[in-house]
This record gives structure tokens, sequence and C-alpha cells, in this order.
């Protein structure tokens, strides 16, 4: 019912910036909360950040506060994810995320993802 496709990972170096796009379909949006989560080898799927599509309520991981920014863009359908001061450690898979949820950190809530998309940070 919702398509996910994240876009506009690569490689960067530590302390530089990149930004993370998630083209979303099927659904208005209006009663989804959308997040993106991470993933790195050996570790579990960690919540990065989100949004209430309607209200933009915002929502930061402590680890990743004051670096990104979510946002999102009602007329493309697009949420994004705004990087900066990036470390090795955010080196994951990041995945974009929606779901009927009042519960934007829990992996488990969510019911559409995206495929995927890698950020590798150089030190």
């Amino acid at each position: 019912q919702v398509q996910l496709v994240e876009s506009g990972g690569g490689l960067v170096q530590a302390g530089g910036s990149l930004t993370l796009s998630c083209a979303a379909s099927g659904r208005t949006f209006s009663r989804y909360i959308m997040g993106w989560f991470r993933q790195s080898p050996g570790k579990e799927r960690e919540f990065v950040a989100a949004l209430t599509w309607i209200s933009s309520g915002m929502y930061y991981a402590d680890s990743v506060k004051g670096r990104f920014t979510i946002s999102r863009d009602y007329e493309k359908n697009t949420l994004s994810l705004q990087m900066s001061g990036l470390k090795p450690e955010d080196t994951a898979v990041y995945y974009c995320a929606a779901g009927a949820t009042t519960l934007p950190s829990v992996v488990s809530e969510y019911n559409y993802w995206g495929q995927g998309t890698q950020v590798t940070v150089s030190s």
C-alpha cells in the first residue's frame, strides 16, 4: 500500500554532510508517522529520526540530535534527512519507514520500509 524509496547515500569524510531522501507513494500520509532508521553490521536496526506527516512533530535519537534534521515536502511526498557533522559511527544502511503509530522510535511499530541506502563515513 505504501512504497518507499531511499536515495542519497554515499561515502563522506568524517565531519562532512549528506542528505538522504525518501520518496513515498500509495497513501495520503495524513495518519502516518514517517521516520529514518539505520542498521550496521552486527547491530539491530535503530531509530534515527521521525516526524508526523501532517503536524510535523519531530523526534530524534540522542545520538543524532543537533546533527541531523528531518523534514518533509508535501508537494513531492518526500521525506528528507539532512546529516551534518558525520561520524564514522554513523556508517550504516539507512532506511525510510512509515506507520500509523504514536511510538516513533519503535522499529516494530512501522508497517512499511524502503530498501535502504548505504551511508559510509570515513575517518
